[in-house]
């Protein structure tokens, strides 16, 4: 009897541990249900969205180079010992052809021009007498009035009167173009982009006074690498901008036919429309347009780098997101060109993207789209 008082009482007892158990676990869990409903809801990221947008792209390839003066000349003296008397030009001064740039003293050369003149003409004296004496013998010769080594001793001086007045008007004509050569003029329109003369000074003869432009044309000497020479040709534009200065407009004069070999780096020669604002001897960057094609781009924005690769998130029609790995290309401004990865209609997040994490949802909110087509003069960067 006491063993079977003894079973009841141990099956009473677990029988009341089995019903505190169970309702403890139905009040934790009423807890932890009344804890969620109280919990407030996961928010969906807000986010704009756009569609990748065609256009016609104009590619471009970049080069670095030097700007200097399409042709430089050296105007300087052409007589010496003689001094500078005044200087009319300095540096930046546009000039036309034959304009004064510098006087010299030209006092000995006037001096001598007058008495070459004054030679010249008692040269002139003497060649008439001897053509009268000359015409005088001729005329006596036949009635053998006079001999005929005489007649031809009158002819004779006739001819050697005649030389000599000659070399006089040699010497006149030498000392009028040393008095010419005492300007120093010119030598085209240009602008003057040194000056070496100093008034009072002396000269000599190839002494540099001036540097001239000509024309005041200025060239971009493009570095170009050896294996991109094939695709630039003359007649191509280009835009050239250095340091500060607003950027200008070029075309291609000249491919260089030779390559340095030791930088592998070939020169293309780029006229400037002139007047601008570039400087010969300054460092510039420039662009040269090559052919149009047809581009898919997306804002910037909206492609993500991560781990060396470009992602964009697209939305699906749940409004969650997926993550996608695309291929870029060139960038133009705000835009950046999509080789592939996705299509035209697919519906791409544009703000926010950095946030984001694949299948979250978000809510899409109206926003202006930017798909205007890119202007076709346009210059992009070469994708290497």
């Amino acid at each position: 009897m006491t063993m079977k008082k003894n079973a009841y009482r141990l099956g009473a007892v677990a029988a009341a541990l089995a019903l505190v158990a169970g309702t403890s676990s139905f009040l934790a869990q009423a807890a932890e249900d009344k804890k969620a409903a109280s919990a407030p809801a996961k928010t969906a990221l807000t986010v704009s969205v756009t569609s990748a947008a065609q256009a016609d792209w104009a590619q471009t390839l970049q080069a670095n180079g030097s700007v200097a003066a399409w042709q430089e000349t050296v105007v300087g003296a052409e007589l010496s010992g003689l001094r500078l008397a005044d200087v009319q030009a300095n540096v930046g001064d546009k000039v036309r052809r034959g304009q004064l740039l510098a006087q010299l003293s030209a006092d000995s050369v006037k001096a001598e021009l007058a008495q070459s003149r004054a030679g010249a003409a008692e040269a002139h004296a003497t060649l008439a007498e001897a053509k009268s004496n000359a015409e005088r013998a001729r005329s006596l010769q036949p009635s053998g009035a006079i001999s005929a080594s005489q007649v031809q001793q009158y002819l004779t001086a006739e001819a050697t009167a005649k030389a000599r007045l000659e070399a006089a008007q040699a010497r006149v004509q030498a000392d009028e173009l040393r008095i010419s050569q005492t300007r120093i003029v010119a030598s085209d329109d240009g602008v003057i982009s040194a000056r070496a003369a100093t008034a009072g000074s002396m000269v000599q003869p190839g002494q540099e006074l001036f540097r001239l432009i000509r024309k005041g044309r200025l060239e971009w000497r493009a570095e170009v690498p050896a294996d991109e020479l094939a695709r630039l040709s003359a007649g191509m534009a280009v835009r050239v901008s250095a340091g500060g200065a607003a950027a200008v407009n070029g075309k291609v004069r000249m491919v260089a036919p030779t390559v340095d070999p030791q930088t592998r780096m070939g020169l293309v020669y780029v006229d400037l429309d002139g007047p601008n604002s570039v400087r010969a001897g300054t460092f510039a960057r420039g662009e040269f347009q090559l052919a149009r094609s047809q581009a898919l781009s997306l804002p910037q924005t909206a492609v993500l780098l991560r781990d060396g690769f470009s992602y964009v998130y697209r939305v699906g029609a749940d409004n969650k997101v997926s993550r996608l790995k695309v291929q870029t290309g060139r960038r133009l401004g705000d835009r950046i060109e999509v080789l592939g990865g996705i299509d035209a209609s697919a519906k791409v997040v544009t703000s926010g993207a950095g946030f984001l994490s694949e299948g979250d949802a978000v809510r899409v909110v109206a926003a202006p789209v930017d798909q205007t087509p890119v202007a076709a003069a346009a210059a992009t960067t070469v994708a290497k």
